[in-house]
């Protein structure tokens, strides 16, 4: 491994740790406060946020732009001249 992948691997397990102190601390002390909170916060923000993003024209199975607007825009003439 390189460096840089060991100390990427290294920050992300050290957040991590740290995220699940929080969480625990807030679970399980009756006193923990709003920087526990915070940081336990952010870190399920960040979990939300897509991680592995690529352009579109590169993704595998990505639709092209504009097709679902065709689709739902053939599909009602057809249903409005379909007498349905």
């Amino acid at each position: 491994m390189t460096t840089g992948r060991v100390l990427r691997r290294g920050v992300v397990l050290g957040f991590g740790a740290l995220w699940w102190w929080a969480v625990a601390r807030l679970l399980l002390v009756p006193d923990a406060g709003a920087v526990e909170g915070a940081v336990a916060a952010g870190g399920w923000g960040l979990s939300l946020l897509p991680v592995h993003c690529m352009p579109k024209a590169r993704a595998e199975g990505a639709l092209a732009a504009g097709r679902w607007r065709r689709t739902w825009r053939v599909s009602n003439a057809r249903r409005f001249t379909d007498g349905a």
